[in-house]
C-alpha cells in the first residue's frame, strides 16, 4: 500500500514537473509571428527581420531538425552578428571556425527558404572589413561591417548601388547604426544619413527619447539622387530598456510581472517573461486595435518605417539555460 502511495506522489510530481515546463523557443516563435502577422495587417509590405538566434528556425534548434515553418514564414529576412569577425564581443577578433561553421549550417536552412541574410561583423581595419565583404559575397549573404558601439558610418562602403529598392530581395548593401551617440542632434542625424548610398538603413526609432517623424522616415527613404530605399527600425522584443518611452519609474521599485532581472553585460536593460500578455501589449498591442497605436509596433508603423529589426531573440536561450 505504502509503495503504490508513493508511485502516485512520484507520477503526480512528475506531471506536475512537466506541466510546468515552457517550450522557450516556442514561446519565442509565438511572439515573432504574432508581431509579423499584426503588422502586415497594417502593411502587407512591411519587412520582418530577427537578429541571431539561428535555432528557432528548427522545431529542435538542430541544424538538421525539423523547419519551423510557421515562423521561417513570419520573417523576410535574418541579420547575423559575428558570422566572421567580433567574436565575444570583441572588435576585430575573427570568430572560430567552428562557430561559424555552426551559423551557416542555420543560415543555409535560411537560404533555402528565400529569407534575405544580413551579416554585421565588427572589425578594426579596411583589411578585415574587405575580407568579411568578400566572405558573405560568396555565400550570398549581403553584409556590414563596422565597430561594436553600432555608432559610425563607416569609411568604407562595398557595393554601391544608385538604382532604386522597393523590396529586401533587390538590396546590395545596408547600414547598420543604432548608436546615435556621435550626433548633436536629430537633424544632424538625418541629415548625414541621407547623404549616404546605402540601399537599406537599420536605425533605432527613437533619436535618444524623441521618435522620428514621417517626415524624418521620408527623407530617409531616399538617396542622395532621390532614389528610394528601405528604412529598418531596430526593436528590442527579449529585453525590456529603461529608457524606452514605456517605461516607468516605479518600475525598478515595483516590478511589472512580466520583467525579470537586469541583464548584467547592458545596463539598463532588463530581461523580460516575454510571453507574458502584458509585454505583448506593449510591443505589438497583443492584438487589439485599441492598444495598437500605442505599442512599440504602432509608433513604428505610423512614423513611416519600412520594416522591423527585432533584437535579443535569443531571450529563449536565456530562460532554456537557466531552467
Amino acid at each position: 500500500m505504502k509503495r503504490c502511495i508513493i508511485l502516485i506522489i512520484i507520477f503526480t510530481i512528475v506531471i506536475t514537473s512537466n506541466a510546468n515546463i515552457k517550450d522557450y523557443k516556442q514561446l519565442l516563435r509565438n511572439l515573432v509571428i504574432a508581431i509579423s502577422n499584426e503588422a502586415k495587417k497594417h502593411n502587407p509590405k512591411f519587412l520582418i527581420i530577427g537578429q541571431n538566434a539561428l535555432e528557432l528556425v528548427t522545431v529542435n534548434g538542430k541544424p538538421n531538425g525539423k523547419v519551423a515553418k510557421d515562423y521561417i514564414n513570419a520573417l523576410d529576412g535574418v541579420g547575423i552578428e559575428e558570422l566572421f569577425y567580433g567574436y565575444e564581443n570583441k572588435d576585430g577578433i575573427k570568430t572560430p571556425q567552428n562557430i561559424t561553421q555552426h551559423f551557416l549550417s542555420f543560415l543555409k536552412i535560411f537560404s533555402q527558404y528565400k529569407k534575405q541574410v544580413l551579416v554585421i561583423d565588427y572589425v578594426k581595419s579596411l583589411h578585415q572589413a574587405n575580407d568579411s565583404y568578400k566572405r558573405s559575397l560568396q555565400k550570398g549573404f549581403i553584409s556590414f561591417q563596422t565597430n561594436r558601439a553600432c555608432s559610425i558610418i563607416p569609411q568604407w562602403m562595398f557595393n554601391k548601388n544608385e538604382d532604386a529598392i522597393n523590396e529586401l530581395s533587390q538590396v546590395k548593401n545596408f547600414l547598420y547604426l543604432i548608436n546615435p551617440e556621435k550626433f548633436k542632434s536629430k537633424d544632424e542625424f538625418v541629415r548625414a544619413l541621407s547623404q549616404t548610398w546605402y540601399d537599406v538603413l537599420i536605425v533605432d526609432a527613437f533619436f535618444w527619447d524623441e521618435l522620428l517623424t514621417v517626415q524624418d522616415v521620408s527623407v530617409l527613404q531616399r538617396k542622395p539622387n532621390g532614389a528610394r530605399r528601405l528604412v529598418i527600425a531596430y526593436m528590442s522584443v527579449g529585453e525590456a530598456e529603461d529608457y524606452r518611452y514605456y517605461w516607468k519609474k516605479d518600475w525598478k521599485a515595483n516590478k511589472p510581472p512580466f520583467l525579470e532581472k537586469e541583464n548584467p553585460d547592458w545596463k539598463g536593460n532588463y530581461k523580460v517573461y516575454y510571453w507574458h500578455p502584458q509585454w505583448h501589449e506593449i510591443i505589438y498591442g497583443a492584438g487589439t486595435q485599441e492598444n495598437f497605436g500605442d505599442s512599440y509596433l504602432g509608433k513604428i508603423i505610423h512614423a513611416g518605417f519600412d520594416g522591423v529589426y527585432m533584437d535579443v531573440l535569443d531571450a529563449a536561450m536565456y530562460f532554456e539555460e537557466k531552467n
